[in-house]
């Protein structure tokens, strides 16, 4: 007998970590999409939380409400589309979407605006989403 060792992973055990490793994405990888969304959506509805902090502002500077948001300086966040319905001096609405899922939308309506212009929002001033 040579007495010569060998070293090294058997096939069995490279499978096993194989699997593993299988298991672990199929937990994560759904779970870390989930996640990403509710981000998405909480920035979404942070930004029309702002747009209605600078909604009043105009307001009390203006006595109407702003129809374009070039008027409010910005309130956008990167990937976040808002769009202003509906804006008067009695009320407005707006509904927002990000481009990392754009079939979830989230709205707000303020005043006497059309509450279906900030749809889904159901109750006024209250930032609403799909999701």
């Amino acid at each position: 007998m040579s007495g010569r060792t060998e070293s090294g992973f058997t096939l069995v055990e490279l499978l096993i970590v194989t699997v593993i490793l299988g298991v672990l994405a199929a937990i994560g990888i759904p779970r870390y999409n989930q996640m990403r969304a509710r981000s998405f959506m909480t920035t979404v509805a942070s930004d029309l939380r702002n747009l209605a902090h600078q909604q009043e502002i105009y307001y009390n500077t203006q006595y109407t409400f702003a129809s374009d948001l070039s008027e409010l300086g910005g309130v956008e966040s990167e990937g976040v589309t808002i769009t202003i319905n509906e804006a008067d001096q009695d009320g407005w609405a707006a509904t927002a979407t990000h481009a990392g899922i754009p079939v979830e939308q989230c709205g707000i309506y303020h005043g006497a605006a059309d509450p279906s212009n900030g749809d889904p929002a159901g109750t006024q001033s209250l930032v609403q989403c799909t999701r």
